[in-house]
């Protein structure tokens, strides 16, 4: 059993079809498909059923692959550890971000990180929650910033900021002649809402359960959203369709005039997240970690609390 065996039932794994697993590792298809029937051959096991509307994995290959995927993750913990030992901020990192964070945070971080460690670039991605934990543990990313509460095995957190929501409204909504909006007065209204996934759409309706489609209309509605971002949703506020709850870093007073869209805070305990980073316990590269902190840090957000690091 070799490295690069690992490697090919991965692929394959991922992309459910010899011809394209093969591209992905520029290897022949003959060439992947002797490698994984000899893997499996000397394992005694079948990883994989094949037939030719698709290929998926046996039970006991789940279990494989699983384990496969945190060898190669450990394998290439080896390479950075011995990269670290010469500068843990020399070489690329592979940040990624939820949806609901990276266009608000990255476009003022990304600069201070490269003032701060020129020679570390940053590769971003985007995604929600649960692909960017899987990615992750798999080792594809190096840290993610997410919201907690965040548990996960062998993953290591720490808080960087506190945010409020606020509601965003037509600016010639009632609403918009109050200074704060209730819960209560809030849950009486069509409140456009992300689509399932999206880890900030489950914490407005913890905060809001009154939130929630209360009608077939606005059911139909919500169903167009499917896939939205938040610009998207705040572009449908403005023409009046509904009014939404944001992070306060999308509430994008900057974007448009107060003739168009009002932007009000909570009445009372306002709720909010808070804002993590979040890396393998096995990562080795901690002053990465530490200028990414100093750069949220020294961030403009001014709508948010920074907490300081321990």
């Amino acid at each position: 059993m070799t490295l690069t065996e690992l490697r090919y039932i991965v692929a394959l794994a991922d992309k459910r079809h010899f011809g394209h697993a093969a591209a992905s590792c520029y290897i022949s298809q003959p060439t992947l498909s002797i490698a994984v029937k000899r893997l499996e051959e000397e394992l005694g096991v079948t990883l994989f059923e094949r037939s030719r509307a698709e290929i998926t994995l046996t039970p006991i290959g789940e279990r494989v692959v699983a384990q496969a995927r945190q060898a190669l993750a450990e394998a290439a913990a080896v390479k950075t550890i011995a990269q670290a030992s010469q500068d843990e901020l020399a070489g690329p990192l592979r940040l990624g971000a939820i949806y609901t964070i990276g266009p608000y945070l990255l476009p003022q971080l990304i600069p201070r990180v490269s003032e701060q460690a020129p020679r570390m670039p940053l590769l971003v991605e985007e995604n929600y929650t649960a692909v960017l934990s899987e990615k992750l543990k798999r080792g594809e990313v190096d840290v993610i910033i997410i919201a907690l509460p965040f548990n996960e095995p062998g993953i290591k957190t720490q808080a960087i900021y506190d945010e409020p929501f606020v509601t965003l409204l037509p600016a010639s909504h009632p609403l918009a002649l109050q200074d704060a909006i209730s819960v209560e007065e809030l849950g009486k209204e069509t409140v456009l809402l992300l689509g399932e996934g999206h880890c900030f759409r489950e914490q407005v309706l913890e905060a809001c359960p009154l939130c929630a489609p209360k009608s077939d209309r606005q059911a139909d509605l919500q169903k167009t959203l499917e896939g939205a971002s938040l610009e998207t949703i705040r572009m449908m506020v403005t023409s009046g369709v509904g009014v939404t709850v944001v992070p306060c870093t999308a509430a994008g007073a900057e974007r448009y005039a107060e003739r168009l869209l009002a932007i009000r805070r909570f009445k009372d305990a306002s709720p909010g997240r808070t804002v993590a980073l979040a890396w393998r316990s096995s990562f080795p590269r901690l002053k990465a970690i530490e200028v990414l902190r100093q750069a949220v840090a020294g961030t403009a957000l001014g709508c948010v609390e920074k907490i300081p690091g321990n």
